[in-house]
């Protein structure tokens, strides 16, 4: 395991959920393949700034 620390996310939680949002709203809920990997790259980055929250708060 390495101890170097993780880079911080540069958006946070809320601006990577607005973004989500923004998505799913203009693709009326069916996204297109590269709308999918837009996604994918989103909640990846949204759940690193999520923890990254938590571990702010502990």
């Amino acid at each position: 395991m390495s101890s170097t620390p993780r880079p911080r996310p540069t958006r946070s939680a809320e601006e990577l959920n607005e973004q989500i949002r923004r998505l799913m709203l203009c693709s009326g809920g069916r996204l297109s393949e590269e709308q999918r990997k837009e996604y994918a790259g989103l909640v990846v980055e949204w759940a690193a700034a999520v923890r990254g929250g938590v571990l702010e708060a502990a």
